[in-house]
């Protein structure tokens, strides 16, 4: 199954546009979690108690856990996140909170090293950008580490179209350029 997380909130998005060109290639069935209709639990103190003591017992089967589940079952996942102030929306920060579950996505091995247990193998995170970005550290970079370095998913990738609000620029051209250049 295809996990797509939809972080864009505007109806016509062009990063939305530029990730269902994504979905399209790839021809697959997908099962899609819009992060502005979830409601993410606050997370306080009664939160964290509750969250620790489901995964001391292992009960992985709470409501609580899932997105985890879905993200850790998933055969390939694209994220859909508009770079937005240096990064992305908040929504994906708190998705991510909410998929950190030792014993769902990652454990840890006897020597404390982190090991994914996530079965996908690709990971597509698609973007785009009114201007020039900085550093992609803050927003693919992130995600880039986590699904690196904590999920086991080895293989990422960006797809990105920026300098869509640069005066000058044909936004259109930039976006079909970026599809163009999509590789599965």
């Amino acid at each position: 199954m295809v996990l797509f997380i939809n972080a864009c909130v505007r109806k016509e998005s062009r990063t939305l546009s530029l990730a269902k060109a994504l979905l399209k290639k790839m021809n697959e069935e997908y099962l899609e979690v819009k992060l502005e209709d979830e409601d993410f639990l606050k997370t306080s103190e009664e939160f964290l108690e509750k969250r620790d003591k489901l995964i001391a017992n292992k009960d992985f089967n709470d409501p609580l856990f899932k997105n985890a589940r879905l993200f850790a079952s998933a055969s390939k996942i694209v994220i859909a996140a508009p770079y937005w102030d240096l990064s992305f929306p908040a929504s994906l920060k708190q998705y991510i909170e909410q998929i950190n579950v030792l014993g769902i996505t990652f454990a840890y091995t006897s020597d404390g090293k982190p090991v994914g247990l996530c079965k996908a193998k690709k990971l597509y995170y698609v973007s785009t950008a009114g201007g020039p970005i900085a550093p992609t550290e803050y927003g693919y970079g992130y995600i880039k580490a986590l699904a690196n370095n904590f999920y086991g998913i080895k293989d990422t990738s960006l797809i990105m179209a920026k300098g869509l609000d640069v005066y000058g620029n044909d936004p259109d051209k930039i976006i079909k350029d970026a599809i163009e250049k999509i590789e599965l």
